[in-house]
């Protein structure tokens, strides 16, 4: 569903926007950190933060991505599958990627990989 140019796109450092819903159904957005994910892509989360928890009860979830022109974008609407397998071995390449350095490991917290299954895709620009 991604073409080549939406997934390169992904490879850039630009950040993503993601939306889950609240139990009450309203939307929770926050920005995160995104890679590409084989035909999808990913970001990485903690547990104890609202992403993870919003995502078991509804694996709803939407990613925006866009160049800092706004002219360029990529919005996702899909749904997310969490694991914990390879999620430190992520968090550590995306510190790389967007601030040039490892992740400084947090005592206790447990880090989680989202990955997004594309259902509806939108972009402009590519």
């Amino acid at each position: 569903m991604l073409t080549p140019a939406q997934l390169a796109f992904f490879d850039n450092t630009y950040f993503g926007v993601v939306t889950t819903l609240r139990a009450d159904g309203s939307p929770q957005t926050t920005v995160v950190w995104i890679e590409r994910d084989g035909d999808s892509l990913s970001f990485n989360t903690a547990y104890g933060r609202a992403k993870p928890g919003n995502l078991e009860r509804d694996a709803r979830v939407s990613v925006l991505v866009s160049a800092p022109d706004f002219y360029h974008w990529v919005a996702v609407d899909g749904h997310a599958e969490l694991t914990t397998d390879g999620a430190e071995e992520q968090i550590n390449r995306l510190s790389e990627k967007y601030d040039g350095k490892p992740w400084p490991y947090v005592e206790g917290q447990r880090r989680v990989r989202v990955r997004v299954t594309p259902e509806h895709v939108t972009a402009y620009g590519l």
